[in-house]
């Protein structure tokens, strides 16, 4: 999917997240350094994800918590740090001219700089501080990158988006709308004789003006939804696409899985389609179609994993989890997206799970 990380890097820097939760957890256990050991050693990407899980950490150890001494400004080292960050996304989110990666790149080393002045660090062992340097510059910037790179990436392509928490609705040109959930983007491809949107990320529900003439086309990764005149909502993550129809009725296909894959789809149902064809169908009441509409999130039988993937999109800072049977565990249960925070702690409690604050902006979710 355009502007979508990596999946063998994504998923080596989720697992070294892991292993420096764990070791942090139990420095002194030989068999847990072992096993590390040996990850690290299976693949350069493994050893490559923690050294920058590692850079990150230490750069993100020295931000003073709350509560710790301030500022002129009254604000503790932790918030400035946040709200510099913000600010550069706000820049950042700005730049979607032909400058291109080169201007990005250049907009985060500004970024880097910004935040070593307005951090300060603590060394270990004494209450003196410093600034951050040139190389800690250079993991500022590798920081910020890594944080907006993918998200810049997407938008830059796009014609609407959405940023975290935040829900817009735009009407097309035919008067067909779009709800686009937080952290979504699309693109629309109008030429008169077709109406093609292509979902580039995250979740949209279309509300599609009809007209036999113009078939109303959505893209997601590998599948296409067709429609002539309904309302229906299409999600692209976790290596699948779902659509949900609220009322109407619209074709699902995957033509580029062999033998190839098409879906009929009638109000209250659901399909979810992989990228390797594979498809599962299901009801449910057509009130709960697209409930994020609302601010709610429906859970019914479904990983925590996946929970938590689509609450990270309400949250404004970072979600994790350190345990891989952890995210596999089913949860069933609704829970209010305009409080992620209590969401999530509610989402745990239910499979006997801890939240823990590791900074104002990183929550960790881990077997109690």
């Amino acid at each position: 999917m355009t502007g979508m990380t990596n999946p063998v890097q994504a998923k080596a820097a989720q697992e070294a997240t892991d292993w420096f939760i764990a070791l942090h957890d139990a420095p002194d256990d030989r068999d847990l350094r072992a096993r590390f050991d040996v990850w690290c050693a299976q693949d350069p990407v493994h050893l490559e994800a923690w050294n920058a899980t590692k850079r990150t950490a230490d750069l993100m150890a020295g931000i003073a918590p709350l509560g710790d001494e301030t500022a002129q400004d009254g604000k503790p080292d932790w918030q400035r740090f946040l709200d510099a960050r913000r600010a550069s996304e706000q820049d950042l989110f700005n730049v979607r001219t032909a400058e291109g990666e080169d201007a990005i790149a250049a907009k985060a080393e500004e970024t880097a700089k910004i935040i070593s002045a307005q951090s300060r660090f603590k060394k270990r062992g004494n209450t003196s501080w410093r600034g951050i340097g040139l190389g800690g510059v250079a993991i500022a910037a590798s920081l910020v990158a890594a944080i907006i790179g993918p998200r810049i990436a997407t938008e830059m392509q796009a014609d609407h988006y959405t940023r975290t928490a935040e829900i817009r609705t735009i009407t097309l040109a035919d008067n067909s709308t779009v709800m686009l959930a937080p952290e979504s983007a699309i693109k629309v491809h109008y030429d008169g004789k077709t109406r093609f949107v292509e979902l580039l990320d995250g979740e949209a529900f279309f509300d599609v003006t009809p007209n036999p003439d113009q078939p109303f086309t959505v893209g997601a990764d590998t599948v296409t939804v067709t429609v002539l005149g309904t309302g229906f909502d299409v999600s692209e993550g976790m290596g699948q696409t779902s659509v949900g129809v609220e009322h109407g009725l619209v074709r699902v296909d995957n033509a580029a899985n062999i033998p190839s894959v098409s879906e009929l789809l009638e109000p209250g149902q659901l399909a979810s389609v992989t990228r390797d064809g594979v498809v599962r169908r299901s009801t449910t009441p057509i009130s709960q179609i697209a409930p994020w509409r609302n601010n709610q999130l429906i859970a019914q039988d479904q990983p925590l994993g996946e929970i938590v993937d689509r609450l990270r999109r309400y949250y404004g800072g970072t979600i994790l989890i350190t345990d891989a049977a952890l995210e596999k565990e089913t949860v069933t249960g609704v829970y209010r997206l305009d409080d992620p925070v209590m969401a999530l702690r509610g989402i745990a409690r239910a499979q006997n799970a801890v939240v823990r604050e590791i900074t104002p902006w990183i929550l960790v979710v881990s077997a109690s």
